[in-house]
């Protein structure tokens, strides 16, 4: 009896996954009615999508140096592109059942770049290529680990940002990332740190201190990893690009290999459409299986979903329906991507959906969400 159990269990699993929708190149839209989703409220949800665009800049370097041209010997280090208006779609089982502007448009997305960032940590991990507690000073050899505070950093503190690394890495420093308004630029040099993995800090130059070390590991450019792993198998376009610096270009086994950064503070970052977001979203929600293929390990997903130690609200560069940034009246176990100018790539699993929407107002995207979710019937 015990054996039959087992079969029918392993039946079902098999079944349900063959039962999923995956887009191929050509992604199929079904009407809201089809999947039992009111299609009056789905509209007034796009609607407000569209009437409620981010008051940022559409010339993004303009955007970025009123934000963050307050930092020490703050600059722009990486390509910027204008952004378009606003854009997005919502996945329901798979399938587009509503969109708004033009979804193939190819824009900077900021920190959700983080997330793709993450992932690519995931395929190192998945490929038992790196030890999630294990120090950094066991990969990266060329000083950046070595003094007696940076020596204690390991993979996991790197992808929650409390790493506390302290350094200069493409000619910025790590207190030169966000720091208080309200002190001098020597208060601000001489701010002490907590032990690594004692302190959230979001830092974007301690993100890009991951991605660096993640070069170190795959000692090839991470966007052909990413593109060979991940965008490649989800049917992602041939459009998107990941980009660096000009200082963070790097010698890697004798070839000049650039290390990409992990969002858009200092330009560069991933420049992508809502439709690659989205395939990249559906993978998420699906436990990190496209098609008859497992492209991330379970074990990944729920790691990265953790709270993190110091900040409840924060996974491995994801952000968390919890805590501080939690959305009232909506699921925790929503996460999601999230970058500069009102960029999301939002994962429901409770209600299977996916919502990425571009260049909305931050203070907007919750009620979003609930609009969504509210067309249901």
């Amino acid at each position: 009896m015990k054996k039959i159990f087992i079969l029918f269990l392993f039946s079902f699993n098999v079944y349900g996954q063959d039962d999923l929708y995956y887009p191929d190149k050509v992604w199929e839209e079904k009407s809201p009615e089809s999947l039992n989703i009111d299609s009056k409220k789905l509209n007034e949800a796009i609607q407000f999508a569209i009437d409620n665009e981010n008051k940022v800049e559409k010339d993004l370097r303009i955007a970025i140096t009123k934000s963050f041209g307050h930092e020490p010997d703050f600059r722009i280090k990486g390509p910027t592109k204008k952004r378009g208006n606003p854009n997005g779609l919502i996945i329901k089982n798979g399938f587009i059942i509503g969109k708004w502007g033009n979804t193939k448009r190819v824009d900077m997305t900021f920190s959700v770049t983080k997330s793709y960032l993450s992932t690519t940590a995931a395929i190192a991990f998945d490929k038992q290529l790196i030890s999630l507690d294990e120090k950094l000073v066991n990969y990266v050899w060329d000083g950046k680990f070595d003094d007696s505070h940076n020596n204690q950093i390991t993979w996991h503190h790197l992808l929650n940002q409390s790493s506390q690394w302290s350094g200069n890495l493409f000619g910025t420093y790590d207190w030169a990332d966000r720091p208080p308004r309200d002190l001098t630029l020597e208060e601000i040099k001489k701010q002490s740190l907590l032990p690594p993995g004692k302190d959230y800090k979001y830092n974007d130059v301690r993100v890009n201190l991951l991605s660096y070390s993640l070069l170190n590991v795959f000692r090839v450019p991470l966007p052909k990893v990413l593109k060979k792993y991940i965008m490649d198998p989800i049917g992602a376009s041939n459009t998107w690009r990941w980009y660096g610096y000009d200082e963070s270009m790097q010698i890697i086994d004798g070839v000049e290999v650039q290390s990409v950064s992990g969002g858009g503070h200092f330009g560069g970052g991933m420049f992508i459409s809502s439709e690659d977001h989205a395939r990249f979203g559906l993978l998420f929600l699906r436990d990190g299986i496209w098609g008859d293929e497992r492209l991330i390990s379970s074990g990944w997903i729920k790691k990265m979903r953790l709270p993190s130690e110091n900040n409840s609200s924060y996974g491995y560069m994801w952000w968390l329906n919890r805590g501080q940034r939690k959305w009232d009246g909506l699921p925790e176990n929503i996460y999601y991507g999230s970058g500069f100018g009102g960029n999301y790539v939002v994962v429901v699993p409770d209600h299977d959906l996916v919502i990425v929407a571009r260049w909305i107002d931050s203070s907007k995207i919750g009620e979003l969400i609930k609009k969504v979710i509210e067309s249901h019937k």
